[in-house]
């Protein structure tokens, strides 16, 4: 049973307006099952629509994205299965990142390695059960440093504050999901989004997506009071931001976004040819080995 209120993914998106670079990568997309092989787990707080890779992957071609990163979700909590399972199918093409439990072996790590997992994921969000202390992070990050990986953090934007220390305590590269999840309304002058800001500014370790504009927009579709944002932290560090669709965009309610129109809004806001290039192919390309 699919959790009460929640939509099913766009099943039939707009082509896009203008097509992607080649070798355009989609940094931030998720697979769900099939539950039938790939349950979700128990300690989820949500149970989504099931989006399996087959899905993902017709969604791609669709859109003009050659490249994937497909990122584990809190559904299926530390089993990866299924997100294993899609980068086998995509070959070079996708890359992953994980979810681990501090208890992880080495042995697991070198399979999701070898698969082509580049990073760990930090779930903050604590309505989506995530908050481990401190210590809980330290020994998975401890347990990757063999691997060329890197941190993925998704939080409330309520929550930069307290998070912040342990951030910079973080010895390899981070990557801030969903803009900081900062509220938009507030502008490039809110007090969340200085704080983001700062912490890109002051330490190139830092990246950030440019993604999840139908979460973070007040007026809806095309999600333009979010550009001000977004166009601010492409001025900031161009070399270290991404961008993902986020599909099948799980626990949506009010509506569901067309993916095509998230292609046509980041092809709007990188204004030239240059900066999608950068955003799109090279950044993603750099950070992720592909």
């Amino acid at each position: 049973m699919v959790s009460p209120g929640y939509l099913a993914f766009h099943a039939d998106p707009k082509k896009p307006d203008q097509p992607l670079p080649a070798n355009a990568c989609d940094a931030h997309c998720h697979v769900f099952g099939p539950q039938a092989v790939y349950p979700f787990a128990p300690s989820s707080t949500y149970e989504p629509v099931d989006a399996g890779k087959e899905i993902l992957f017709q969604r791609h071609q669709f859109l003009g994205v050659d490249r994937a990163v497909v990122v584990q979700a809190s559904c299926h909590g530390t089993d990866n299965s299924a997100m294993l399972d899609a980068l086998k199918s995509g070959g070079d093409r996708y890359k992953g990142i994980a979810i681990v439990a501090d208890d992880v072996d080495h042995k697991s790590l070198d399979e999701m390695n070898e698969a082509g997992v580049r990073g760990v994921r930090f779930n903050f969000v604590k309505r989506l059960g995530g908050g481990k202390p401190p210590e809980y992070y330290r020994t998975i990050l401890e347990k990757i440093r063999r691997y060329d990986w890197h941190v993925v953090v998704y939080f409330d934007s309520e929550d930069i504050v307290s998070l912040a220390p342990f951030l910079q305590e973080i010895p390899c590269q981070v990557v801030i999901d969903h803009m900081g999840r900062v509220p938009v309304e507030q502008g490039t002058g809110g007090h969340a989004y200085r704080l983001l800001h700062n912490l890109l500014v002051n330490d190139d370790r830092f990246w950030v997506k440019i993604s999840c504009a139908e979460r973070l927009s007040a007026s809806g579709p095309p999600y333009a009071d979010v550009d001000p944002i977004a166009v601010d932290l492409l001025a900031t560090v161009p070399e270290r931001i991404l961008w993902g669709t986020d599909w099948p965009h799980p626990n949506m309610k009010s509506h569901m976004p067309d993916d095509g129109q998230l292609v046509d809004r980041i092809m709007t806001i990188c204004a030239n040819t240059a900066l999608q290039q950068r955003v799109l192919v090279e950044n993603p390309a750099r950070l992720y080995g592909f």
